[in-house]
């Protein structure tokens, strides 16, 4: 079975150059924070300490899209890195089964803190059961897309990924060099495509609950379906085989960054529904790609540093428990108290460095020990000094 599996194909023609890539380990917590600043903007939830209306306009304004940015990273990245460190020898079982290890304990730990702490008193069976089995982003009632820990939606995407992985690794691998860059375009016109579908072939009614200019059905179809999120997992994919044949654009970091705020501020002028992920999406891969070649190449970033480092490792459990450590803090500790701005700015602080060591403690107490008691690898079919050296897993 494993000479047969699509995962055992990772080829093999690469594996020479498969270096780990650290880097896009420190970037990856940068993108968990954006989610995190985007949370902390919210008034209802009683989020945004600032009881100053310029500072909490002006909060809201700058992180307004900082949500949407990191959640398309993490899906960019998960086909990038999964792709780049397939595993020769691996079967579709043994992937699948490291790849829940991964992210179930973390994601059950908070569920239950959540439930325990202010949603089970609010969430009915009919959205907390399938919040809890990473499902409900399937179901277009917001009181279950958006139940218990609201985070945790991005992980049905994940799930859909990671089952259908093993599946789009061969084709993905089988794809010409010279054909690469026309398919990442394609996955990014079916990212152009769900929002006109979504746009124009959605319901315009009722509005979002958060108030996002945009219907219900809009905000549940053309943003947490999962299916429609598989253009930017098929995208990292196609990004790793790019990188791989040295066929990547040659566009450094700091220009990729500076494109990725250029993106940015292009999502906050276009109508919402197309700012959601469709602006950011090409600075976001050529960041990727320009991180990433950077590590094959050896080319010193900040982003290997030891606390980059540290700060990547926490990050999958820093972005499941921020909403429940700002949220209870917010309503049980403060009672949603509003501050001045120099006050507001330490109270965010705390949030941050809060949910910094409850990241570090799933990753200690949950995660790692998880992972080394039941998380074993797969047989190897490649002598020790031709396997790829992988790459950290995303999740």
């Amino acid at each position: 079975m494993a000479s047969s599996s699509p995962v055992a194909a990772a080829g093999d023609a690469s594996a020479s150059r498969r270096s780990k890539l650290p880097s896009l380990t420190g970037l990856r917590f940068i993108a968990a924070a954006l989610v995190f600043f985007f949370h902390a903007t919210f008034s209802d939830p009683p989020m945004n300490p600032f009881a100053d209306e310029r500072w909490e306009e002006g909060f809201r304004w700058l992180f307004s899209k900082a949500g949407w940015t990191g959640v398309s990273f993490f899906f960019v990245l998960s086909g990038f890195v999964l792709t780049w460190s397939a595993r020769p020898g691996d079967t579709a079982t043994g992937f699948w089964r490291r790849r829940l290890l991964k992210i179930f304990p973390n994601h059950v730990v908070m569920w239950a803190a959540a439930m325990v702490l202010f949603a089970g008193s609010m969430t009915p069976v009919s959205a907390w059961l399938p919040n809890l089995f990473l499902i409900h982003s399937w179901f277009p009632q917001h009181e279950t897309f958006i139940s218990v820990n609201p985070p945790s939606w991005s992980l049905c995407s994940e799930l859909l990924f990671y089952l259908l992985f093993p599946l789009l690794l061969g084709p993905v691998l089988r794809i010409k060099e010279r054909a690469l860059g026309l398919w990442a375009a394609v996955m990014v016109a079916g990212m152009l495509a769900v929002q006109l579908v979504t746009d124009f072939l959605m319901p315009q009614h009722p509005p979002t609950p958060e108030g996002f200019g945009i219907s219900l059905w809009e905000f549940w179809f053309g943003y947490n379906f999962p299916p429609v999120r598989m253009f930017e997992f098929v995208l990292g994919m196609i990004l790793a085989r790019l990188v791989m044949s040295g066929a990547a654009p040659r566009v450094g970091i700091v220009p990729a960054a500076l494109l990725c705020l250029v993106g940015y501020a292009a999502a906050m002028a276009v109508p919402f529904l197309y700012g959601l992920n469709l602006m950011t999406v090409v600075p976001i891969a050529l960041l990727i790609c320009a991180v990433a070649r950077a590590d094959v190449e050896g080319t010193p970033t900040v982003l290997r540093g030891r606390t980059m480092q540290w700060l990547g490792e926490v990050s999958f459990g820093f972005y499941l428990a921020q909403y429940v450590v700002m949220y209870s803090i917010r309503t049980r500790l403060m009672d949603e108290r509003l501050f001045s701005p120099p006050v507001g700015v330490l109270v965010l602080l705390g949030f941050f460095c809060a949910t910094l060591l409850v990241g570090w403690a799933l990753l200690v107490f949950v995660e790692r020990p998880v992972m080394r008691r039941w998380a074993r690898p797969a047989a190897r079919t490649a002598p020790r000094d031709e396997e790829p050296r992988t790459a950290p897993a995303l999740r």
